[in-house]
C-alpha cells in the first residue's frame, strides 16, 4: 500500500490528537515496513506548527516526508488545490488526524480519525473559533471520508448520533494506548515537586480548560482540606488552555493556592514519576474521545479516581472508582476515604496495572491497516 498519513500535530507540544498519530504510525512502521508511506508535517488549513517536520524523525526503508510549508497562507493553497491526489503521487490511503478534511479526492481512499465531539457539546468548553473549525472538519469528513476511525465506542456512537447520514459500517473503533513504552522507567520529578515525597500528593493531569473539569476539582480539594487531620497536596500537571484565566485567582479566593503545586506542562519523564508516585491519580473530565491520562497514569500503577461519563468507564471499566463529574461531594468524600485506605489504593493499584494491559499499540496498528486493506478492496464511498 502507499499510505499518506497526517503528522501535523506530532510536533513537541502535541497532545492526546498528536499523541496518536505519533504512537501509530510508529507502530505501523514497526509491524508493517513492507508498506511506502508518506509522512505530511502540514495538513490543511485548520492547524498549523511551521516547525513540525523538524521535530520528529520517523525511520524506515519506504518512508518519505510530504511538502512542509512556511506559512499557513501556503498551506492553505496546497492542500485546498484541485489536483491534490495527482501532487501526493495518487496514494491509496490519505490519513487525516488533525480534525480537516479534503473534500477533493476522488480515487484514494480517505481516512478521518474521530476523537470526540466535545466542542459541539458546550459553548463554554472552547473558544468559537476552535468550535467552528473542529466542527467544519468533522462535518466535511461526515461527507467526503470514505471510513472514519474512533477512538472509542462512545466516541463512534456520537458521531453516528450527530451525522446520522454516514454509514455506521464504515466507523470502526481503534483505541489508543499509552504512549509509554517502557515500563521500567522511574522518571525524573518536576522541579517543583521534588519538595513531595512519594505517595503523597494526589495528581491531575490535563490541560487546564473548562472541559477538563479543574474547577470543580478544586472545590471538592477545599473541602477536602477541611475535612481531614492529614491533607495531601494537589499537584495540576498540564498546560494552560483557554477560558481559564481566572483560575489561578480562584486557588487564591478557595484559600488553597499554597496546597495546589501548578506544574504546567510536563515532560514525558516528568509525567512519568508523576504517575508513578502520586497517592492517586484524579480525573474528573466532563466529555473525553478515549481519556488517555486515565490509561496512562493506570500502566504505571496509579490508583484512579475519574468520571463515570462518556468514554472514560470504557478505559477504567472496574479498576477504578467512577463518579459523576458534577458531583462535588462525591468526589470529596472519595478522596477522604481513598486517603484513609491504604488497602484500597493497593488494590486498585494492582488492578490498574492488569487493565493498562488491555491496550496495545501493535493490535492497534494492525487493527487500522485491516482498516486500510478493507477500504481499498470495497469501492469508494458513494456521497
Amino acid at each position: 500500500m502507499k499510505i499518506g498519513f497526517d503528522i501535523s500535530q506530532t510536533g513537541s507540544g502535541k497532545a492526546g490528537c498528536g499523541y496518536f498519530a505519533h504512537a501509530i504510525i510508529n507502530a505501523m512502521l514497526t509491524i508493517a515496513p513492507r508498506h511506502k508511506y508518506s509522512l505530511y508535517p502540514s495538513f490543511g488549513d485548520f492547524y498549523f506548527d511551521p516547525a513540525m517536520w523538524s521535530q520528529n524523525a520517523y525511520l524506515g526503508k519506504d518512508v518519505l516526508y510530504g511538502p512542509h510549508h512556511p506559512t499557513l497562507a501556503s498551506a492553505r493553497e496546497f492542500w485546498n488545490q484541485p489536483e491534490l491526489e495527482t501532487t501526493l503521487g495518487q496514494p491509496d490511503i490519505i490519513h487525516s488526524n488533525n480534525f480537516w478534511t479534503p473534500l477533493q479526492i476522488a480515487n484514494t481512499r480517505l481516512i478521518y480519525t474521530l476523537y470526540d465531539l466535545g466542542f459541539a457539546m458546550d459553548p463554554e468548553w472552547t473558544t468559537e473559533a476552535n468550535r467552528v473549525g473542529c466542527f467544519d472538519g468533522v462535518f466535511r469528513s461526515s461527507i467526503a471520508a470514505d471510513w472514519v476511525v474512533a477512538i472509542s465506542e462512545y466516541s463512534r456512537a456520537n458521531f453516528l448520533r450527530v451525522f446520522p447520514h454516514f454509514p455506521p459500517e464504515y466507523v470502526r473503533v481503534v483505541y489508543p494506548c499509552s504512549r509509554f513504552n517502557d515500563l521500567l522507567r522511574l522518571g525524573e520529578p518536576p522541579i517543583i515537586t521534588r519538595q513531595l515525597g512519594s505517595n503523597g500528593f494526589w495528581l491531575s493531569v490535563g490541560t487546564i480548560e473548562p472541559r477538563k473539569n479543574q474547577r470543580m476539582l478544586v472545590k471538592a480539594y477545599a473541602q477536602y482540606l477541611q475535612s481531614t487531620e492529614r491533607p495531601m497536596p494537589l499537584v495540576l500537571a498540564g498546560g494552560k488552555g483557554w477560558l481559564m484565566e481566572d483560575f489561578e485567582a480562584q486557588l487564591e479566593y478557595l484559600g488553597i493556592s499554597e496546597n495546589v503545586t501548578m506544574a504546567g506542562y510536563v515532560s514525558d519523564d516528568e509525567l512519568i514519576w508523576l504517575y508513578r508516585n502520586c497517592y492517586a491519580n484524579l480525573y474528573p473530565s466532563r466529555f473525553e474521545g478515549f481519556g488517555l491520562p486515565v490509561l496512562e497514569g493506570m500502566q504505571f500503577g496509579a490508583a484512579t479516581i475519574c468520571s463515570n461519563t462518556t468514554s472514560m468507564p470504557e478505559v477504567a471499566a472496574d479498576s477504578a472508582i467512577l463518579l459523576a463529574p458534577d458531583d462535588r461531594d462525591a468526589w470529596t468524600q472519595n478522596m477522604l476515604d481513598l486517603g484513609a485506605n491504604e488497602e484500597l489504593r493497593y488494590k486498585l493499584s494492582l488492578a490498574a496495572l492488569e487493565r493498562a494491559k488491555q491496550f496495545n499499540w501493535e493490535r492497534s496498528a494492525a487493527a487500522l491497516l485491516g482498516i486500510y486493506e478493507e477500504a481499498i478492496r470495497s469501492p469508494k464511498r458513494q456521497k
